[in-house]
Order: structure tokens, then sequence, then C-alpha cells
């Protein structure tokens, strides 16, 4: 952490903190950086301002494109797994996401740590989507998405689900906190302050577009650090909630992280930089950016899966397929792996009319079994698992 230049921050300041570091089993003295409040109005250069604008503009297109499916809500399972693989992935936790979607069918204890961890990334995502439609994003809302995000995980800590009780610093653990890259506020009354204005300002009235809200609200919680683990994929998450909060997607239907994976570096160096000089115009222009292409991925990744299972339906309506066998092979956008008996549950029939129409996709080269089994099951629709996974 480069100090003399944080002394000169026009959008905080230091505070020095002091303690003993368990891991080294030494004491420490330092200093943290503790940010400002958000600003009321926020002045952006005219190239900003153009890349927001059209960022805007590609989130309605997307919301349109998802509008015009027969069942959007189809698509919200597989984003959120997408998501979660690629905000674990920025954490440094690899999983494909084959694997996670068919963890699904497969008994906790037998997960990998790598796959728990980011299907626990879905279990927020599913849950914060509730949660906001009967209380603004605030401290108790991300406080619970934070304990289940962390759960039965290294993060699964004696502060989990709540403000971190304990000073945190982002580094390397070995080097000391020292020749860390960024100390964030001392826990106590400086983050509880920290975080209550940073939810007043996310709800505050003003004219700050939307998507410069959700840039500008994102530097601070991951400036503030607030929880002792998942902050960044968290800080993710509540990107999309808040842009289904204020009315501009209706599905969260926009994977944020698979674009700044491989831009980790520049990311992470953006948010720093904005602490160091104060500076929004990097950093919102990077964000927008990567609305904007994400946006547009997302509608042709639509239309690819509309052209899948298109395809599949008229061919099965040119073999004379029929009732709970068509519902299947429409649903595998959203679902694509499979068992027999999770597609009976699905369509409301009994098992052996839900196995024989899979083994009928099969056949048709639809679906491809996974287990060589022959009970359990498990069933993959490679073509569109390439359509969600393909970058």
């Amino acid at each position: 952490m480069d100090i003399d230049a944080f002394r000169q921050s026009p959008v905080g300041q230091l505070v020095p903190i002091s303690g003993h570091d368990t891991m080294l089993d030494r004491a420490y003295s330092h200093f943290a950086f503790v940010p400002t409040p958000l600003p009321a109005t926020v002045s952006l250069n005219q190239g900003t301002y153009k890349a927001v604008s059209e960022a805007d503009r590609a989130i309605g297109r997307l919301d349109a494109a998802a509008a015009h499916l027969p069942n959007p809500a189809l698509l919200v399972r597989p984003t959120l797994y997408r998501e979660a693989v690629s905000t674990s992935a920025l954490e440094g936790t690899y999983a494909p996401l084959a694997s996670v979607l068919e963890a699904d069918y497969v008994d906790e204890g037998q997960q990998s740590y790598e796959v728990r961890e980011v299907l626990n990334y879905v279990r927020a995502a599913q849950r914060g989507l509730a949660l906001i439609h009967e209380k603004p994003i605030c401290l108790t809302v991300i406080a619970e998405l934070q304990r289940t995000l962390v759960r039965n995980t290294r993060g699964d800590s004696y502060d989990a689900g709540a403000l971190r009780q304990r000073q945190v610093y982002i580094g390397e653990r070995h080097n000391g906190i020292e020749k860390s890259r960024y100390v964030p506020p001392p826990n106590g009354e400086t983050l509880v302050n920290g975080v209550s204005d940073w939810e007043k300002w996310l709800h505050a009235e003003d004219d700050i577009p939307l998507l410069v809200k959700a840039a500008l609200g994102h530097y601070q919680f991951e400036t503030l650090h607030p929880f002792s683990d998942g902050n960044g994929r968290l800080g993710r998450l509540i990107v999309v909630l808040q842009l289904i909060e204020a009315g501009a997607l209706t599905q969260p239907i926009l994977n944020l992280s698979p674009w700044l994976e491989p831009r980790k570096e520049k990311y992470k160096d953006l948010l720093l930089s904005t602490s160091l000089t104060g500076d929004f115009d990097p950093w919102v222009e990077f964000f927008a950016q990567a609305v904007l292409d994400q946006a547009q991925d997302a509608v042709k990744r639509i239309s690819r899966l509309n052209d899948i299972r298109d395809g599949m339906l008229d061919r099965l309506k040119a073999d004379k397929a029929k009732g709970v066998v068509l519902e299947i092979a429409q649903d595998l956008i959203g679902y694509p792996i499979i068992t027999p008996t999770q597609a009976a549950s699905m369509h409301h029939v009994t098992y052996p009319p839900a196995n024989e129409a899979i083994k009928r996709l099969e056949s048709l080269g639809f679906l491809k079994e996974l287990t060589g089994r022959t009970y359990g099951r498990t069933y993959a629709c490679e073509a569109v698992l390439r359509a969600l996974d393909d970058d």
C-alpha cells in the first residue's frame, strides 16, 4: 500500500491502525484508508457519459429480447450459474459450468470444495432476488447474502453474516499488512458509519444516472470491504440487484463477471486508482464498457439458445413427437443437464413417461448420457452448454 500516494487522496483519508497478525504471530502498526461518503452530484467527461448512454440502451435491448421469449424465466438459471462460475474464478475458485450444473444432482458431501463455493453464489443470488421484492438493498439484505456465500467454505468464520469484526487487508497474507496492496477501513464505528453512508447514498433521490450510480456504488462497496470474505462476489451481485430494483432489468440475465475475469488486473487497478486520484471517469467508463459488451453478448446468446430450442422442436414435431417430450425439449435452454426424476417432477408426470421422453431425445442426438450407469442417469444437452459457455 503506497502510504504517500494515499495521503494525497481527495476522496478519503488514512487512519492509523495497530493490532496482532495471528497468521504471522506478531504485532503490527500501519494505516487504513477510509473513503469519504460518495457525492450527491458527479461530474464526468462527455466520453464517459456517452459510454454510459450506450450501455444504458444496450440494457434496454437486452430486457426487450428476454421479454420476447415464451418463458423468460428459463434464462435465469443458466445465467446465474454462468455468473457464479466467473465471479468465483475472479477470486481464484475455478469450477467448470457443466460440473456446477451437474452438482444439483449430487449430495453436498460428494461435491468438490470449488463446486460448493460456486453453488453458494447461486443460492445467494436466488435469495437476493427474492429479498429485493420485500425490502430495498440494505445491510440486512447483504449480510444475509454474505452468510449464504461463505457457508461451509474457508470464509465461513465467526463474523459471517455481519460486518467484519477484524481488520483485513488485500494482499499476500505471508507478506503482512505492511506490504499489502490495500487496507480498508478498520472495523467498528468507522466501518459501520461508512456502510450506513453507502446505504443512504444508494437510495437517495438524485439525478445520477443509474449505471453511474451502480459503478460508484460498486467502487465504494469494494473500498469499504465490509465483510471478512466474499466482498467481490457480493459487490458484483449487488450491481445486478440494483438494475432489477430500479426496473432496468426484469430478470437477472446480465453476466458482468465473464467480461471482468480476463481483465481482472485492470478491474482491480481502476478501483485502486479511483481511491488515489478521486477521478471517477476511468472506472465508470470501464464499468460502462463491461455492461455494454455483456448486454450485447447476452442478446446474441439468447438468439442462439432460441435457435437451438426451435431447431429441436421443429425436428421433434416432424418426428410426430408430442406431450412431455416437447415440454422437456423446450426447457433444455434452462435445464441443459437433467435427470428423468427431475423431468418427471418439473412436468408433473410419472417417472416412466419422463424416462421414455429423455431416451427419445437421446436417440435424436439432443441429449447425451453422462454417468455411464444403468440407474441414476444424468443427461446433458451439449448444444445448449456450448451456447452458454462459449466466449
